[in-house]
C-alpha cells in the first residue's frame, strides 16, 4: 500500500488505493439503503471532507456513521474514488481503512468542492 498522501485538489474519478487525510466539515442524516445484489439493509450518510486544497462527499457507512464526527481529522488509506449520479464521491471501502488521527485540522477549502462538479456522459 501506498505512504504517501494525495490532497484532495488531485483526486479523480476512479483513482484506487490512494491515501488522504482529510477534515470532517458536515455530515448529513444517515438513511437507508437496501442491496440490489442480496436484499441487506444498509445505513449510509455523506460526510464533506476535505483539506486546505478542497472537499469532496465521503459515503460513510454503517458504523463508521457514528465513529466521525465534525471536526474530526480521518486518514485514509486504500480509499477510492467513483461517481455516484455523474458526481465524485470518495470511498473507504470494505478493503480500505480510516481512523480518526490526532492531527491539527488545517482549514477546509470549501469553495474547491470536487463533488460540486458534474461528469457529462459518466452518469
Amino acid at each position: 500500500m501506498f505512504e504517501d498522501f494525495m490532497k484532495v485538489e488531485d483526486l479523480r474519478i476512479y483513482n484506487r488505493r490512494m491515501n488522504v487525510k482529510v477534515k470532517v466539515v458536515s455530515k448529513g442524516e444517515p438513511k437507508t439503503v437496501v442491496s440490489r445484489n442480496n436484499g441487506s439493509t444498509y445505513r449510509v450518510a455523506e460526510a464533506l471532507v476535505g483539506d486546505e486544497t478542497g472537499c469532496i462527499l465521503l459515503n460513510l457507512w454503517n458504523d463508521d456513521i457514528d465513529r466521525f464526527e465534525v471536526g474530526d481529522v480521518i486518514e485514509i488509506r486504500n480509499g477510492y474514488v467513483k461517481l455516484f449520479k455523474g458526481f465524485m464521491r470518495l470511498n473507504i471501502g470494505k478493503n480500505g481503512e480510516a481512523k480518526k488521527v490526532d492531527e491539527e485540522p488545517s482549514k477546509v477549502n470549501i469553495d474547491n468542492n470536487l463533488s460540486d462538479r458534474t461528469h457529462p456522459g459518466r452518469i
